[in-house]
């Protein structure tokens, strides 16, 4: 994926200023930053859910807009379910808005997260819930996965079987994966990259390969000190 200036303003706010990214494919790149540093944002522009006030965004060479779905599945911070439906209607349901959805794979993925599918979603825990989005979204045969904050608020559970779910039901070899995170330190160990972002800008972008090897720190020792080289 590429993006050349990426702009996006809302009202009188710059909510992303002058992105350039080249995120290559068949690889793990987690999105970290401070609240209101704008990774909602730029994750809705990825998807195509949100148009750039300025600058252009592309996927395998085709500007990325709603009609990109296809080749982009998308996962919001927020329950958009039904909660009256249980996982047994959602995926159906998913089957029905996605040609490229699998019921069977996500039947799968499920079981391997240990999650009821026949419980209505408003019954379910908020780590369950999040197992069955994370079983509908992985459900899908796509080149590119978009998950925003997919651990937040899950206990530490939780969060370990929807990482392993990634590792174990995503091709890195022809798929790649988004994801902003606050839980830097657990997701780390499966990541390739890392973006910063600040204030609506990139601030750094390197891999975890570099980071460890070269710099010696950690994820969250890296991002520490690249906010202390600004203070200074």
């Amino acid at each position: 994926m590429q993006l050349q200036d990426v702009s996006f303003r809302y009202k009188s706010a710059d909510i992303l200023k002058n992105v350039t990214l080249a995120i290559p494919s068949g690889q793990m790149v987690g999105i970290i930053g401070e609240n209101g540093s704008g990774k909602s944002t730029l994750l809705k522009l990825m998807a195509g859910l949100l148009v750039p006030t300025t600058g252009t965004i592309t996927l395998d060479g085709e500007q990325v807009t709603r009609r990109l779905a296809n080749k982009i599945a998308y996962q919001p911070d927020i329950d958009l379910f039904y909660e009256n439906y249980t996982g047994e209607q959602v995926f159906p349901f998913y089957a029905e808005q996605f040609d490229d959805f699998s019921i069977d794979k996500a039947h799968v993925i499920a079981s391997h997260l240990h999650v009821p599918t026949t419980e209505k979603l408003k019954k379910l825990s908020k780590g369950n819930r999040g197992r069955v989005k994370m079983a509908a979204t992985l459900g899908r045969e796509t080149s590119l996965y978009i998950l925003d904050e997919p651990f937040a608020g899950l206990d530490p559970l939780a969060r370990e079987a929807l990482i392993k779910g990634l590792i174990c039901f995503v091709d890195l070899e022809t798929q790649s994966i988004i994801l902003s995170t606050h839980e830097v330190n657990e997701v780390e160990p499966v990541l390739d990259q890392l973006i910063l972002l600040q204030n609506g800008q990139v601030r750094a972008m390197e891999e975890l390969e570099l980071i460890r090897d070269e710099r010696g720190e950690d994820a969250v020792q890296w991002m520490k000190s690249l906010y202390e080289k600004q203070v200074d």
